[in-house]
């Protein structure tokens, strides 16, 4: 600490008003005559463990008017024992001589004299050699000596003979006599001696700045203390000698006057280092921002070398991301419940699933299904392909309310895959990294990590909407072999969803996909389908598909075509959100990919149905036979092309039902549209430049920000 903290050179009071025995009008000749008698000779001295057993004995000395003539329960002894066996440390036979021949000092000092500024300034010279907390410290320890004695046998008098016979000596007992009377002077010692202990702990934390954090920031701050420390040292130890002075008179008769008189001075004492405690603190929260600030750099900047250099395995980088504050088991494996080490991973692929506590219950449902596919076709749980774990980033310097916290152990309750035991294992440098590096924002994101720990694909949760488990081993270049091997076709579009579905399409049956939210649209347009169906003598079926985000609303329109039998819908509710955020992820795959060509036509038909959804009105659909076959529209322009069934009805002969309608839609062009295309993204990730999907025209850009309770 001597090298950081250099002995003051002035000192600015912050006390005023408090009329004790030392005037506050000298206080510049009393840091003179501090300074003086700080002589240090370079000793080096870890006095925080020495500063453990002080506070242990001091909080189990706290003066009430329960505790006296009272033991401690078989729990609070133990613990005392625990705390006290595991601060314990090798004491100096000097450092024990010194804290004896003090406590002798402050034990005669207070019987004989009331001069408490000499008192205190002896006891400064006798520990001038050592550095300005470690003079606090042991003259700290020597107080708590003579307190401590004193309340063990206040406690203890009753039940131990020994006890008994001491205490008499000491005329203990007549406490017992006045303690309702002292209680709110026990109440206002044990605030002083809180106060002293926080300036000791002010200063312990000021000597463990490490010196290569130490800034010019950090140094002004600690500059700025130096300003205030041996003041504060010094009437900390007044303190002391003032507590230790009403200890001693508490079994004389002179109770009444010290209670009006020195009373007074205890509650002065107390305003008085809690003030000097506040500017400590406020300099040392500024130390701690600025080296907290750099350790963040540090952290990062190794993240970022580790993830950029060659490693034997994963080890290193998966251990200084989930257990940066190496927890021994940070981890807990889903399909027991149980923690388990980063060491579970290690060599094998690693898929990091990345989301704050919104992550949608769709999302794990769909998530648990592919997992589960995984293992299901693997020969052994040695053979997994991958394993996945989930690292919920949460801000670490906002404490986590007992509400997240719930949703934290309901979300882990529902995942069978690895996750972290606790979102504070992820640090601050953790949680930059996730956000800079790979782009989290809000939106789930999977990044996939080879044996090596290597970054094989940054988001490969689209990869996964899209086509499970068969673009494994999720890397950029399977994605691109998968994108060439893929043609738009229907049974894409709708994947296993539903499995009724693609039965129809292989039966090459007339199918209907159609959307919205429009309750007496459906209705009209079902309607309408059966009617065409009948007049052409044709098998159609229908399904309803929903909306995009689908809330309550959706769920009420299934319930009703599902009740007044409109048409078929999906299964549930999950699989309208896995249907639209395949056909988003499809887009922001793409677009991801640099593929997200206009002229391609899979993207032409995922920009389509996008703006069919996004834009307002009632609906769309798309009419399909087989496969590859199929034509869509807006609902209405799709419900009067069915309205018109007249004027095409002799093109289905010849071009079938499809193309019919779908020349009928050529020859029939709206004269005027909206079309609003909502693509999923941030503003910085989406193209300049999109074409309406009718008319080919550049479309007006805006952002929208959209919040929805329902």
């Amino acid at each position: 600490m001597e090298s950081i903290l250099e002995p003051a050179t002035k000192m600015q009071q912050s006390d005023r008003g408090i009329r004790l025995s030392f005037s506050t009008s000298n206080d510049g000749l009393m840091l003179k005559q501090i300074q003086a008698v700080h002589v240090p000779d370079g000793r080096a001295i870890d006095v925080r463990p020495l500063l453990h057993i002080v506070e242990d004995i001091l909080s189990f000395s706290a003066p009430s008017g329960d505790a006296i003539g009272k033991q401690a329960t078989g729990t609070e002894a133990f613990q005392h024992q625990t705390n006290y066996q595991t601060n314990i440390t090798d004491m100096p036979e000097t450092l024990s001589f010194l804290i004896d021949r003090i406590s002798i000092q402050m034990a005669r000092k207070c019987s004989e004299t009331r001069e408490e500024h000499a008192t205190t300034m002896f006891i400064l010279s006798m520990v001038s050699n050592y550095p300005w907390d470690a003079k606090l410290v042991i003259a700290l320890s020597a107080f708590a000596v003579n307190y401590g004695e004193f309340w063990l046998l206040a406690q203890c008098y009753t039940s131990n003979q020994l006890a008994k016979n001491l205490a008499i000596l000491k005329q203990v007992p007549g406490i017992l006599q006045h303690s309702t009377m002292l209680k709110s002077r026990f109440d206002t010692i044990k605030d002083l001696i809180t106060a002293m202990l926080d300036i000791a702990k002010c200063l312990v934390e000021f000597k463990e700045i490490p010196s290569n954090y130490v800034t010019e920031d950090v140094a002004a701050a600690v500059s700025a203390a130096m300003d205030h420390i041996p003041v504060a040292i010094y009437w900390t130890i007044r303190s002391m000698l003032a507590t230790a002075s009403q200890i001693t008179g508490l079994s004389g008769s002179e109770n009444e006057f010290l209670s009006s008189l020195e009373s007074w001075e205890l509650s002065s004492l107390v305003h008085k280092l809690s003030s000097m405690h506040s500017h400590l603190v406020g300099l040392l929260a500024i130390c701690h921002k600025q080296i907290d600030e750099r350790k963040l750099i540090e952290a990062y900047q190794n993240l970022q070398y580790l993830f950029n250099a060659a490693q034997i395995d994963n080890s290193r980088v998966l251990k200084a991301l989930i257990n940066p504050k190496d927890d021994p088991l940070p981890l807990v494996d889903g399909a027991n419940k149980k923690r388990v080490s980063v060491d579970v991973l290690r060599k094998r692929n690693v898929l990091l699933l990345i989301s704050d506590l919104d992550i949608l219950q769709d999302e794990v449902v769909i998530l648990q299904q592919i997992y589960e596919e995984s293992r299901r076709q693997s020969n052994s749980l040695d053979q997994n392909p991958y394993e996945l774990v989930w690292l919920p980033v949460l801000d670490s310097s906002v404490s986590l309310s007992k509400i997240k916290q719930r949703k934290f152990e309901n979300l882990t309750a529902t995942m069978t895959w690895f996750t972290l035991h606790h979102p504070s294992l992820l640090n601050r440098a953790v949680f930059k990294f996730i956000k800079e590096e790979w782009r989290f924002e809000q939106k789930p994101i999977v990044v996939v990590l080879d044996p090596q720990g290597r970054v094989t694909c940054s988001n490969a949760i689209h990869m996964m909407w899209i086509w499970g488990n068969l673009a494994f081993p999720f890397t950029i270049a399977k994605e691109d072999a998968l994108w060439k091997a893929e043609t738009l076709t229907l049974d894409f579009l709708v994947d296993g969803i539903d499995p009724v579905i693609l039965k129809w399409i292989s039966e090459e049956i007339f199918i209907f996909l159609y959307g919205g939210e429009d309750i007496e649209w459906i209705k009209n347009f079902t309607h309408t389908v059966k009617t065409v169906a009948r007049a052409c003598g044709i098998a159609m079926e229908m399904v309803y598909v929903g909306k995009r985000n689908p809330k309550e609303n959706i769920s009420r329109n299934m319930a009703i075509i599902n009740e007044e039998k409109l048409s078929h819908c999906l299964p549930d509710i999950t699989a309208v959100w896995y249907f639209w955020i395949r056909i988003e992820s499809m887009w922001n795959s793409k677009h991801q990919f640099g593929k997200a060509d206009e002229n391609d036509p899979i993207t032409q038909e995922i920009m389509t149905l996008l703006s069919y959804d996004g834009s307002e009105g009632y609906g769309w659909a798309l009419l399909s036979k087989g496969s590859t076959e199929f034509t869509r529209a807006k609902g209405t322009t799709f419900l009067t092309c069915l309205s018109d069934y007249n004027l095409w009805a002799e093109d289905v002969q010849t071009k079938g039902l499809v193309l019919a309608i779908h020349d009928y839609f050529l020859q029939n062009p709206t004269p005027h549209h909206c079309n609003r295309l909502v693509l999923p993204g941030t503003a910085d990730r989406l193209p300049e430049m999109v074409t309406c999907s009718e008319c080919r025209r550049t479309m007006e850009r805006y952002i929208l920000y959209h919040c929805c309770d329902e």
